[in-house]
C-alpha cells in the first residue's frame, strides 16, 4: 500500500499543486488540505489528489487536527505531513507532534529555525561570521547598541517572514519614531551589512545530506523591494561559487536539516566591514527551511531540465534521489510594477525573447509587494544573454533598450 502524504495548503503559491501531484505519481496517497472550495480548485489540484479536505480557516489548530484525524482513521497511518510554506512551520509541526508523524521537524525542533536571534548560533557553529544584533527593549538600550555599531542599523521581526516589517534605520529620529511603535512582537536589531545577497538552496535528506543544490543572486534586497516598491529582479548561478558552496554546506549540517528544501542567504560584502570580513568575503544572513518563494522551485527545474518536486518526494517516500544536471542554464525572474510605465510591449518582448520565456503571469497580492506585479521567468546560456533581456523587460518610454 502507498504511503499517505498530507499536504497544507496546496493552493499558494498556486504550483505547489505540484507537490502532491509528484507524491501521487510514484504510488503514494496524496491528502491536501486548505481552505478553497473543491469546484474552485485547478484541474491540476484536482488531478493531483487523492482526498481533499476543506477547512473554514487554516489557523484554527481544532479544524486542522480534525481534518488530519480524517485522513488517519480513512487512510491509516500518516507517513509525511508537509506545507512546504513559512508561515505553516510550527503548525505543521505540531500536527506531526500530535499525529506522532515520525519524518519531518517536531514543535521542539522548529525554533531553531524560525526565530532569527537563534539563526545565529548555528551559524557560529558552521564557522560562519553574522551581523551583531541585540533583541530590542528600550530606547535606551538601543541606543547602547548603535553606540557599539553605529548607523544605519535593520529592525525586523524575530519571528518573522521573509522581508515584511523590515525597516533600516538611519538616525536617532527614527530610532525614538521606531520606539514608539505599537508593536506587539519581539523585533531583532541589527548592525547593517553593505553588500548584495546570494542564496544557497536546495534538499536535504533525511539524513542530513544534500541532495540538490543551487544559487541564486539578488541584487536588490527584497526589504528594499517592499519598502519602495522597486522592480524585483534575481537569477540562478550555473557555476554555485565555492565559498558558498562550502559556508551552505557547513550551515546545513550544523542546522542538521533532515528531509526539507531549505533556502538560505549571505550577504556578499561590497566594502571592507571591520570584524566580519573584506569586500567580496561572505557573511550569514538568515535560513528559511522551506523553498524560495514564488515560482523560485520552478526556476531550478527550468534552470536544470529536472523536477524537484519529484526529487522531494522520492526523498520523503524512501530517502533517495536520482537526477542528473550539468546547470544548462541560468534561470531569471523578472518583476514589472503596475505603477511603472515601460518602453517595450509584451509582444515586442515575446517576439525577440519568446523562445527562452518559461512564465509570464500575475503574481497574487500576497507576493506581490517582494517580487512585483506581472512576471517573467526565462532562462539563458550566459549572463550576457540574460542582462540583454532584463534591459528590455525592464526599459521606460524614452529609454534605449
Amino acid at each position: 500500500m502507498g504511503k499517505n502524504f498530507v499536504f497544507i495548503s496546496p493552493t499558494f503559491p498556486k504550483t505547489y499543486y505540484q507537490f502532491p501531484k509528484a507524491w501521487k505519481q510514484i504510488g503514494g496517497t496524496s491528502l491536501c488540505i486548505g481552505e478553497d472550495s473543491w469546484e474552485s480548485l485547478s484541474q491540476e489540484l484536482k488531478d493531483a489528489t487523492d482526498e481533499y479536505y476543506q477547512v473554514r480557516n487554516m489557523q484554527d489548530y481544532d479544524e486542522m487536527y480534525r481534518a488530519v484525524a480524517w485522513f488517519a482513521h480513512k487512510h491509516g497511518k500518516i507517513d509525511w505531513l508537509e506545507s512546504n510554506n513559512e508561515f505553516w512551520l510550527e503548525q505543521d509541526a505540531r500536527l506531526r507532534t500530535d499525529f506522532n508523524i515520525t519524518s519531518g521537524d517536531k514543535t521542539g525542533d522548529v525554533e531553531r529555525f524560525k526565530l532569527k536571534s537563534n539563526m545565529k548560533a548555528y551559524y557560529a557553529e558552521a564557522g560562519v561570521p553574522t551581523a551583531r544584533y541585540h533583541l530590542t527593549t528600550t530606547l535606551e538600550e538601543g541606543k547602547k547598541f548603535i553606540a557599539e555599531v553605529g548607523y544605519p542599523v535593520i529592525v525586523k521581526p524575530d519571528n518573522g517572514v521573509g522581508a515584511n516589517a523590515t525597516w533600516k534605520i538611519k538616525n536617532d529620529e527614527q530610532l525614538e519614531e521606531f520606539y514608539k511603535m505599537e508593536l506587539g512582537i519581539q523585533y531583532i536589531m541589527e548592525e547593517f551589512i553593505p553588500g548584495y545577497i546570494v542564496s544557497f538552496d536546495g534538499i536535504a535528506d533525511q539524513d542530513n545530506n544534500i541532495i540538490f543544490k543551487t544559487s541564486h543572486t539578488f541584487p536588490e534586497p527584497i526589504m528594499d523591494i517592499v519598502n519602495s516598491k522597486e522592480e524585483c529582479f534575481y537569477w540562478s548561478e550555473r557555476k554555485i561559487p565555492e565559498d558558498l558552496d562550502k559556508y551552505g554546506t557547513a550551515v546545513i549540517k550544523a542546522f542538521g536539516i533532515r528531509g526539507r528544501f531549505f533556502h538560505t542567504e549571505y550577504f556578499r560584502l561590497s566594502e571592507d566591514k571591520p570584524g566580519l570580513g573584506k569586500k567580496g568575503d561572505l557573511v550569514g544572513l538568515e535560513v528559511n527551511m522551506r523553498p524560495p518563494g514564488g515560482f523560485t522551485p520552478d526556476m531550478m527545474n527550468f534552470a536544470n531540465d529536472i523536477n524537484v518536486y519529484l526529487i522531494y518526494a522520492q526523498m520523503a517516500m524512501d530517502n533517495t534521489s536520482n537526477y542528473e544536471t550539468d546547470r544548462p542554464y541560468h534561470c531569471c525572474y523578472l518583476g514589472r510594477r503596475d505603477h511603472l510605465a515601460y518602453r517595450y510591449s509584451d509582444a515586442e518582448i515575446y517576439s525577440q525573447y519568446g523562445h527562452n520565456i518559461m512564465v509570464h503571469d500575475r503574481m497574487p497580492e500576497l507576493l506581490g509587494e517582494a517580487m512585483g506585479n506581472e512576471c517573467f521567468v526565462a532562462r539563458f546560456k550566459t549572463k550576457k544573454e540574460l542582462n540583454e533581456f532584463a534591459k528590455m523587460v525592464f526599459a521606460k518610454p524614452g529609454t534605449e533598450k
